[in-house]
């Protein structure tokens, strides 16, 4: 009769056999291999242990290894061994350096000296040059001072009040309030957008027919004005063709927008109810929660729903909102933080002033100065002027970025309750020229992505064709804002933004090869001279195109 062994008791001599294959391999080496990992992960005793010169074996000391060997996935044995050798070396390494430094400390000569590298080098890992900072602030305050005693001891006091209003409400002027009349007309574009859209939710307007409409009244916006003022530009002031081009310009980018942000809703509607005529369907029984069982979430039904939306209050929030985006549902905030508003509407009345100010007794001079030798093409005097331009020049257009995408757009936001206030990023810190135009200008940047961009990469164009086009038509809008008030129909803010691109490259390729900060630099180079360049051959050309004789008889004043 046969018994049964235990199981235990039949484990025991191959367990005994392992036990005494691992005190062997390990008083050859200290080295682990795959076979006993295991069993050295799971002993807790470390007696029996000894190395190949019969020291003990303290398994604390390869914990961290064992361990990460353990949560490893697909590394062989042979992979895990000489990781951990490798291990072994780097510790073995730091403690011989360690040992070195400390004799070398105990030594009477009192050494002082311990490997680092210069502050300037980029392997110092120094980043604190807050007072570098301070010392360019302040060198570039003094050169501005300097600048500005230059001007008042040159031209006097030239700031004068009155002149502002008259040159804003174009007293001298224009004939009658032409501005204001093409600003009102805006309401018929805005009227037949509003009709059209209701017309294609009730059915009454084939989609067809409907799409056709909305782009010939979208073209027809964006044309006017420059018919308009090119057969009556007499009877419009500069300031005032350039509010109706800015007015009629944000109005383009709101409708496009509301137009398509209506037909995304619709073609969704037309997938939930295929069959369905809206007609039979009131506005009632949608306010109501009627349709799609409304009941069920009392959250979900206090948001606007297609085609609720399409009434004149809806439409004229969303043209009075700081933002090009059109939404059935804005983020709302539920109070006016009097005391916040009253901080921005302060910042726009003295930003207002401050940049007529310095516009009037600063940029003025600068380039009626620059006239003739920009036209004479001379050089070295034309870049001199370029140069005393773009001090002011770029002051003027910092305070104009706080106090329009600061300032103002967060005081409609703050009368409007419109929660989604980032206007802007970290512009500053652009590494490269397309980080720059993805984050000084938000609201135009998020319009451009969303009604743009994807909508031509869903069309099966690149990338690459695709921020092509929308800097093609960054460029139309820059020439638009700038030709068609001066009446001076040139291609050289066409030509700028399309310089973008090939700019752009170049920011790219320095950023690798140079560093994020010489990239930095690249971009407020940009912005810095390109700015004032444009604004000297416009005036150039505006003299040229409206006052032909004066060339031959003006002076520049060194």
């Amino acid at each position: 009769m046969t018994t049964t062994k235990d199981p235990q008791e039949k484990g025991a001599p191959k367990i005994e056999h392992e036990r005494n294959g691992l005190m062997k391999r390990l008083r050859r080496s200290a080295s682990a291999t795959e076979h006993n990992l295991s069993n050295l992960r799971n002993r807790k005793s470390t007696q029996n242990l000894f190395d190949q010169h019969g020291n003990p074996i303290d398994l604390r000391q390869y914990r961290k290894v064992l361990d990460k060997d353990e949560n490893g996935n697909g590394t062989n044995g042979s992979e895990k061994k000489t990781r951990y050798r490798r291990t072994q070396s780097v510790t073995r390494a730091e403690e011989i350096s360690t040992k070195e430094e400390k004799q070398r400390k105990a030594q009477p000569g009192r050494p002082i000296h311990r490997p680092r590298d210069s502050l300037f080098s980029w392997s110092s890992g120094f980043t604190n040059f807050t007072g570098l900072v301070n010392w360019g602030f302040l060198l570039l305050c003094i050169g501005g001072l300097r600048l500005g005693l230059e001007n008042l001891l040159k031209y006097g006091i030239r700031i004068n009040p009155l002149d502002w209003f008259f040159f804003i409400s174009g007293r001298n002027e224009g004939e009658g309030h032409n501005a204001l009349i093409l600003i009102i007309f805006s309401l018929v574009h805005i009227s037949l957008c509003l009709a059209v859209e209701k017309g294609l939710a009730m059915e009454i307007i084939a989609e067809g027919l409907g799409i056709f409409i909305q782009i010939v009244n979208i073209i027809v916006l964006v044309c006017l004005p420059v018919v308009i003022i090119h057969l009556k530009g007499h009877a419009f002031s500069l300031m005032g063709a350039s509010t109706v081009c800015f007015f009629y310009s944000i109005l383009f980018l709101k409708i496009w927008s509301y137009v398509q942000t209506n037909m995304w809703c619709r073609q969704t509607y037309y997938q939930k109810n295929p069959r369905e005529r809206r007609p039979s369907i009131t506005l009632a029984e949608l306010k109501n929660g009627h349709l799609d069982g409304g009941d069920e979430d009392e959250d979900i039904s206090k948001l606007v729903q297609y085609p609720d939306n399409l009434s004149y209050r809806d439409l004229l929030y969303f043209l009075c909102a700081p933002t090009l985006c059109y939404e059935l549902n804005f983020p709302r905030t539920s109070r006016v933080r009097k005391r916040f508003l009253l901080k921005r509407l302060l910042e726009v009345m003295i930003g207002v002033h401050v940049v007529m100010a310095l516009f009037q007794q600063w940029i003025i001079p600068s380039v009626r100065n620059s006239l003739i030798p920009f036209s004479n093409m001379d050089v070295a005097l034309a870049t001199e002027r370029l140069l005393k331009l773009a001090l002011p020049n770029h002051l003027v257009w910092l305070c104009f970025f706080y106090l329009m995408f600061h300032s103002f757009l967060n005081a409609v936001g703050e009368l409007l309750n419109f929660a989604d206030r980032n206007f802007y990023c970290d512009w500053w810190n652009a590494i490269n020229i397309d980080t720059f135009w993805r984050t000084w200008n938000m609201p135009v940047h998020r319009w451009c992505v969303r009604h743009l961009y994807i909508p031509v990469v869903q069309m099966g164009y690149s990338s690459r064709q695709a921020s092509t086009i929308v800097f093609l038509f960054s460029a139309f809008f820059h020439e638009y804002l700038v030709s068609v008030p001066l009446q001076t129909y040139k291609i050289w803010a066409f030509m700028g933004m399309m310089g973008q691109i090939p700019l752009s490259a170049v920011s790219k390729y320095i950023e690798r090869r140079l560093g994020p900060r010489m990239g930095n630099i690249l971009v407020w180079a940009s912005i810095i001279l390109g700015q004032p360049l444009c604004i000297m051959a416009y005036y150039h050309d505006y003299v040229v195109t409206h006052f032909q004789n004066s060339l031959n008889g003006t002076e520049y004043e060194s």
